[in-house]
């Protein structure tokens, strides 16, 4: 029995490590793409490479249990197809023996899932943020792009056709508001000066043009009204970019232990809030603790359904395996988008339903199981 428990958990672990280093590089992409768009600003290597390292408990929380799933899908597939099953059954072993250490792996790994979502997780998002902080700090005018809109502050559009380390030019700057655009200012060219006191980067505009639809009729160019300026102020607050002066701590930024004091005490935890939001506020509390607490036992879950469905599957080919897997991961995941989209309704329980796909796996696959261990006898 030894034999089979190492053989067994040793083509688990090996096939588990491959597949999670596969779905971690793709779900990586996004963290890829923004790192190349962080350097053509300007952005100092070492900090990309920080920002990309302090990402990782991110995409692990994720796709670990994507990685759980799909390997006990091929895995019991495999040993289905080859007919290892029916040789260990054959052995009088029952199928809760056989898979065993895999089970126990899982649950090994739900709880390393709890320690990254419950405390790992939310310290790399707060260092995320102070280290976004920090770039503007360090050389805010790297986050002014030339080519291309900067949509990163509340109520801003700000477009930079070139920029030096003082000046820019061919300027447009859209302020927003609910409604829509409220105004559109375009200059010629600018100078750029930063208070580090106040986190706030000042572009001084010349030449400029602002154009100010009707309230009524935004769409109607003719009612609009059009100013000339020689000089025109526009403030970017980068304590705003990165959350506030204070960098407070948000509720993705907050441990297991930080989350249920602040659902004991919203209005402590969140002063800033209106009274009409604090009910709201901690709904959204409530569902993300609930939300990182099932997406760790999902690593559980996930076991328990992978193995008969891998049984049943009868193949080899990884294909199969992980179609079926993201099938899966994509109705589990479909859930926790139903229950973030419900934070504004408390009736519904928002709070429980992240927890339907997980129950209802390990329901089935204890079902499953059961059902295939007394067939086999």
């Amino acid at each position: 029995m030894r034999i089979i428990n190492k053989y067994l958990a040793g083509d688990f672990l090996m096939m588990f490590v491959m597949t999670l280093l596969v779905f971690t590089f793709v779900m990586y992409v996004g963290a890829i793409i923004k790192a190349i768009d962080l350097l053509s600003r300007g952005v100092s290597g070492l900090l990309i490479l920080r920002i990309f390292s302090l990402n990782i408990p991110f995409t692990l929380a994720f796709s670990i249990p994507m990685s759980v799933l799909t390997t006990v899908l091929l895995l019991f597939g495999r040993l289905s197809f080859d007919g290892e099953i029916t040789a260990m059954k054959a052995c009088g072993l029952s199928l809760w023996q056989i898979t065993s250490p895999v089970v126990l792996i899982s649950i090994l790994l739900s709880f390393l899932c709890v320690y990254i979502n419950g405390s790992l997780m939310p310290e790399s998002h707060f260092a995320r943020r102070k280290v976004l902080m920090d770039v503007g700090v360090e050389e805010p005018i790297n986050l002014l792009e030339e080519g291309r809109f900067i949509r990163d502050f509340p109520g801003l559009m700000v477009y930079v056709g070139k920029k030096s380390e003082k000046e820019v030019s061919d300027v447009i700057v859209y302020e927003m508001d609910p409604k829509g655009v409220k105004r559109n200012v375009r200059a010629k060219r600018g100078t750029v000066q930063y208070d580090k006191k106040t986190k706030v980067l000042l572009i001084n505009l010349f030449d400029v043009r602002i154009d100010q639809p009707d309230r009524d009729n935004p769409m109607d160019i003719s009612k609009s009204r059009f100013i000339t300026a020689k000089e025109y102020p526009v403030k970017l607050d980068f304590a705003q970019l990165a959350g506030d002066g204070k960098i407070s701590k948000k509720a993705p930024d907050m441990t297991y232990v930080e989350l249920i004091q602040a659902i004991g005490n919203v209005k402590e935890a969140f002063p800033d809030l209106e009274p009409e939001d604090m009910q709201k506020q901690r709904m959204k509390l409530v569902v993300d603790a609930n939300q990182r607490l099932a997406l760790s036992i999902s690593c559980f879950a996930f076991t328990l359904l992978g193995i008969p469905l891998g049984l049943k599957s009868h193949r080899k080919e990884s294909s199969i395996g992980i179609g079926i897997s993201l099938l899966l991961v994509f109705v589990f995941y479909l859930f926790i988008i139903i229950s973030d989209a419900l934070v504004g309704y408390p009736q519904y329980r928002p709070d429980l339903i992240v927890w339907i796909p997980v129950l209802l796996a390990q329901g089935a696959g204890f079902m499953l199981v059961h059902r295939a261990d007394y067939l086999a006898t």
